[in-house]
């Protein structure tokens, strides 16, 4: 009964330390791998002020509809087992829908990840 005390007190340490290593690790933005059909863009930033230089204040700011894909899922399963196509790809300039998607922060950088279904176009260059 003591030995079995013992064992459950060191395991649970040890996955304490684990889980404090995990912490302390810190993702970048190129270590994300979407699930299903979805992508991780970085949102293009919006003009800080005018052409005529007028500043303009966060309260007034558009959110940005713009951005560049860094990373793109494997597609969705479909109802047969196939695995939808993804029509975008790495690197692509896209148009997306003003508020979809989940915005988080990596590596002080704002990424928004959404699916392939709110991309509204591809920006050709």
């Amino acid at each position: 009964m003591l030995a079995a005390a013992a064992t459950t007190k060191r395991t649970s340490s040890t996955t304490k330390q684990a889980s404090a290593t995990v912490m302390k690790r810190q993702i970048t933005a190129r270590q994300l791998r979407p699930l299903g059909d979805r992508v991780v863009i970085k949102p293009t930033p919006r003009e800080e002020m005018t052409k005529s230089g007028i500043v303009i204040p966060d309260t007034v700011k558009e959110k940005p509809q713009e951005g560049s894909i860094l990373a793109v899922g494997p597609g969705r399963i479909l109802d047969d087992g196939r695995r939808e196509q993804i029509d975008v790809k790495e690197g692509n300039k896209v148009l997306y829908a003003k508020y979809a998607g989940t915005e988080f922060k990596v590596d002080e950088e704002d990424l928004l990840i959404v699916s392939q279904k709110d991309i509204l176009a591809i920006v050709e260059d």
